[in-house]
């Protein structure tokens, strides 16, 4: 019977607490192969070779054969029948036995891959509360949603909060634009980010990643591995594109809006009309004091 792949990739998952990495598994198929060449050390610091054993098993097995001899007796193989139901006992099911016979010397990424999106598959057919996610770190085992609540009741855990909508505008601009500055995203929203922030910081979605190369230092936001985990996506690269602006496009609308520009008068579409150095001109008085002030005569009472 051909090596399966498939249970032993299985197996793997099941037994494995943490993420299951490809170079993870390629290495545990070259571990087998250097154990299938070595000798077996015993518990008793013998070795298990092809005649047999040597060490102090092995010097015991041939003390009894030489008394034994001396004696005249019939050697009595105590030793090899009790290793021998040892071994029995041990011994691997024949219905293993393709799991360890025609091993292949390595398994290929594509290989891996593959096998492991049929699991997936045959997982998500099956529904029966389990799926199989490949993460930033590998592969693993998780609960499907739908069984989440009986997880929680188990863990006594209380249910997730989630996410106000001001939080998740915050989140959508640090993953777009890391690193990116809290006045870099006050500027795109237009409010303060301060709540959103601090709340982001503390769900472990995003961390500091360092300061910017501007006055004052302004510390720097990026998203987290558990960012990921929380999208369902492996890298940031499966972030979907944007359709409306492009990243130069955003980048110089925020270089626009952090660094505004004094417009003039023609920019407003206004004309350009410039004011004389002096003061302002005195305003002009009226026809009849300026005729009272000619003549010396005092205007008639009516």
């Amino acid at each position: 019977m051909a090596f399966n792949l498939k249970k032993v990739l299985k197996a793997l998952l099941f037994s494995s607490s943490q993420p299951l990495a490809i170079k993870d598994i390629q290495a545990a198929f070259t571990r087998f192969h250097e154990q299938a060449v070595a000798p077996v050390a015993t518990e008793d610091g013998g070795r298990r070779t092809e005649d047999g054993l040597d060490g102090v098993a092995g010097d015991e097995a041939k003390a009894a054969d030489d008394a034994a001899g001396r004696t005249g007796g019939t050697p009595v193989p105590a030793t090899e029948t009790a290793m021998a139901e040892v071994a029995e006992i041990f011994a691997e099911p024949p219905e293993a036995a393709d799991l360890y016979q025609e091993v292949p010397s390595l398994i290929t990424l594509a290989q891996v891959r593959e096998t492991m999106d049929e699991i997936a598959a045959e997982l998500r057919a099956a529904d029966d509360g389990l799926l199989l996610i490949e993460g930033t770190n590998g592969y693993r085992l998780v609960t499907h949603p739908s069984v989440a609540r009986w997880v929680r009741v188990l863990r006594q855990e209380p249910p997730p909060v989630k996410l106000s909508p001001s939080s998740i505008e915050t989140l959508a601009i640090v993953a777009y634009r890391q690193p990116v500055t809290r006045g870099e995203i006050e500027t795109i929203r237009g409010v303060s980010a301060e709540a959103g922030i601090n709340k982001l910081l503390e769900r472990d979605l995003i961390y500091v990643v360092g300061r910017a190369d501007l006055p004052g230092r302004p510390i720097q936001y990026g998203t987290t591995d558990k960012f990921l985990e929380f999208v369902g996506m492996k890298s940031l690269d499966e972030l979907p594109a944007s359709d409306v602006l492009s990243s130069r496009q955003i980048d110089e609308w925020l270089k626009n809006a952090m660094n505004p520009t004094t417009l003039s008068d023609t920019d407003m579409g206004l004309a350009n009309e410039q004011l004389p150095l002096e003061g302002p001109a005195a305003p002009e008085a009226p026809a009849a004091a300026v005729e009272t002030a000619t003549t010396g005569d005092t205007p008639a009472a009516s």
